[in-house]
């Protein structure tokens, strides 16, 4: 499986972390099939996130009952790019995506599936 992002939708992801830093910033993704996996087409920030220096609170409840929900996007101030134990015992939907300090780059973004085990993602 891989993640397809539109050029656009990653640029303001990575925008957005680095507006926020140091706090972390929590998304949830929507997407839809697409070739061999799933297109990103947007994010939204659930209702009540809280999001703080090296954390971000979410309430699952708060998040709408939509099919396109495939995952979360976090960031990592820290520049870890790699999913914390956190991280898995608080995933939603099937796919993580975690974008990690500088915010510079796509080689700042890596991308995650529910076991934790990496996923290519391409830019269109």
């Amino acid at each position: 499986m891989k993640l397809y992002f539109d050029r656009e939708t990653l640029l303001s992801l990575l925008a957005y972390a680095k507006d926020i830093h140091p706090r972390e910033i929590f998304l949830v993704i929507r997407g839809r099939r697409f070739r061999d996996g799933f297109l990103v087409e947007d994010f939204l920030l659930p209702q009540s996130t809280i999001l703080g220096e090296g954390f971000a609170i979410f309430n699952p409840y708060n998040i709408p009952i939509d099919f396109k929900i495939i995952g979360t996007v976090h960031s990592h101030p820290s520049g870890v790019l790699k999913p914390s134990i956190d991280d898995y015992n608080h995933m939603y939907g099937f796919i993580m995506v975690i974008i990690a300090y500088p915010y510079a780059s796509f080689s700042d973004v890596a991308v995650f599936d529910a076991k934790g085990e990496p996923l290519e993602f391409e830019v269109i």
